[in-house]
């Protein structure tokens, strides 16, 4: 499988909100078609959090995934849930504001 690269310079989306009490930024773009094609993820806490480490991971994991041909809804549609639907993990809760608009 190829990686499909994005060009150097792309318009990009940012968005604020908030997950578990949290104030998070998630910046992303897409391809030309359309799709889904990166992620960035901060949390706006003071420092170098955990919260902070473990978003920005996930993001260039999520990001990886989508260059790669992994649909976002398969993605999203993988994430645990609790039985109302909300996500569980900050991934879940990001591609839901960018692809799903929640649940």
């Amino acid at each position: 499988m190829t990686r499909r690269r994005l060009p150097n310079r792309r318009a990009g989306e940012t968005i604020g909100f908030e997950f578990r009490g949290a104030a998070y930024v998630t910046t992303f773009s897409r391809f030309h078609d359309g799709k889904l094609a990166e992620i960035f993820i901060d949390c706006q806490a003071k420092g170098a959090t955990p919260l902070d480490c473990d978003a920005k991971d996930v993001a260039v994991a999520l990001s990886l995934a989508l260059q790669f041909g992994t649909p976002a809804e398969a993605i999203r549609a993988a994430f645990t849930r609790e039985a109302d639907g909300t996500p569980v993990g900050i991934a879940g809760a990001v591609l839901d504001l960018i692809e799903g608009g929640g649940q």
